[in-house]
C-alpha cells in the first residue's frame, strides 16, 4: 500500500512538471526583445554611412526624386541613433543638412548659414517625413506589446508568419504617436508597418522588402510608403552604398553645421 502510494505521488509530480513545461513553452515571446531584434536587423552595432533614395510616385508615374547621404552612430549612453543627412540631390537642395542629436532634429541651408529646428513629423519628399530617412532604434523610442500572431503578404507577395507589434511612444518629438509593426517570426526581419496619428488616423502603410546582406547581416534595402488615404500616392525608399565607417563627434554637433565638409 506504502508502496502504491509513493508511485502515485511520483507519478502525480511528474504529471505536473510536465504541465508547468508546457505552460513555460507556450508563454508568449517578449514583444520588447522582439522590438529590439528587429531594430538589429535594420542597423548595424557600429558607426556607419549609406545613401538614401527617395522617388515619389502618382499614379504609378513618377513626379519627384531626392538622394541623401546619411551617417548613423548610436549615442554610448542612450543607445539611440545620432544622425547627419546630407543632401546630395536635386542640386537646388545640394550640402544642405539634417542633425538629429538626442530629441533635436535641425535643419541647415547653406544659403543663408542658418540651422532651425523641424519636425520629424514634417513631410521631406511624398510621403516620406525628415523623420522616416532617420536612422532610430524603435525599441528605444516605443513601448511595445505583442498584438497577436497571423500570416500576412509581404511587399514581394510572399507569406510571412509574423509577429503583429502594437507600438505607443514613450519619448517626446518621436515621428510617429503609435505604430503597428509586423515581424517575420522565423528570423525577426521588419515586414510591414502602419503609422497613425494621436488620433488613431492612418497616416501610411510601409513594406520593408528586397533583403540584401550589408555589412554583415540581410537588411531591407527597399522600403514601400503608401498614403493612408491615397493608395496611388507613393514613396520608394531605395538604401545602398553601405559602408561601416567614422562619424566624427564633431559633425553631430548643431555649432559644427557651417563647418561641416564630406569627406
Amino acid at each position: 500500500m506504502k508502496n502504491l502510494f509513493l508511485g502515485c505521488t511520483v507519478f502525480s509530480l511528474i504529471l505536473s512538471m510536465g504541465f508547468t513545461s508546457q505552460r513555460a513553452m507556450a508563454a508568449p515571446p517578449d514583444a520588447q526583445s522582439i522590438l529590439a531584434a528587429s531594430d538589429a536587423v535594420r542597423n548595424p552595432d557600429f558607426p556607419f554611412g549609406l545613401t538614401t533614395t527617395l522617388i515619389e510616385y502618382r499614379n504609378g508615374k513618377q513626379t519627384d526624386s531626392s538622394t541623401l547621404a546619411v551617417y548613423s552612430k548610436a549615442d554610448s549612453k542612450s543607445g539611440q541613433f545620432r544622425n547627419l543627412i546630407r543632401f546630395v540631390a536635386p542640386a537646388r537642395d545640394a550640402n544642405k543638412l539634417m542633425l538629429k542629436n538626442g530629441n533635436d532634429l535641425w535643419f541647415y541651408d547653406p544659403a543663408n548659414k542658418a540651422s532651425i529646428r523641424i519636425s520629424p513629423q514634417q513631410r521631406l519628399l511624398g510621403q516620406a517625413a525628415n523623420g522616416d530617412v532617420i536612422t532610430v532604434n524603435l525599441a528605444r523610442d516605443y513601448q511595445a506589446t505583442l498584438a497577436a500572431e497571423e500570416d500576412i503578404q509581404d511587399g514581394e507577395r510572399q507569406t510571412r508568419h509574423c509577429y503583429k507589434l502594437a507600438l505607443a511612444a514613450i519619448t517626446p518629438d518621436v515621428t510617429y504617436h503609435h505604430i503597428e509593426l509586423w515581424i517575420d517570426s522565423s528570423n525577426n526581419h521588419p515586414i510591414k508597418a502602419r503609422y497613425y496619428t494621436e488620433s488613431a488616423r492612418l497616416l501610411k502603410t510601409a513594406y520593408f522588402r528586397h533583403y540584401q546582406k550589408q555589412l554583415g547581416q540581410a537588411r531591407p534595402t527597399e522600403t514601400v510608403i503608401i498614403d493612408g488615404l491615397d493608395p496611388q500616392w507613393v514613396t520608394v525608399l531605395r538604401l545602398s552604398d553601405y559602408v561601416k565607417r567614422e562619424v566624427p563627434e564633431a559633425w553631430l554637433q548643431r555649432d559644427y553645421l557651417s563647418r561641416f565638409k564630406p569627406d
